[in-house]
């Protein structure tokens, strides 16, 4: 799954691109397609609840600290840009899997 992931190597560690779903039945992360992953969540997309559960989330899959996660774009889209801190792209693949 995660080997189709088009991460982008950083100075302070690694881009991850995500598709997120918010208002779902359940928080997952669901698959990879066309090189991004897919993620969906329970709360609503609003004042940032959502963004704040698909940080929590990607925080538990790839065992970092929250703080080490930051949303470097797509606030208010649903293409969202993470940048990952402290963790090489073969990492996040890995625990992607």
């Amino acid at each position: 799954m995660a080997a189709d992931l088009k991460l982008q190597e950083h100075a302070q560690g690694v881009i991850l691109p995500v598709r997120a779903h918010a208002g779902a039945r359940r928080s997952e992360i669901r698959c990879v397609q066309d090189g991004v992953l897919r993620v969906s969540v329970m709360q609503v997309p609003e004042k940032g609840k959502a963004n704040k559960a698909i940080i929590e989330l990607l925080a538990q899959k790839l065992e970092v600290k929250k703080s080490q996660i930051e949303l470097i774009a797509g606030e208010t889209s649903s293409q969202k840009r993470f940048l990952i801190r402290g963790i090489s792209s073969h990492e996040v693949a890995g625990r992607l899997t």
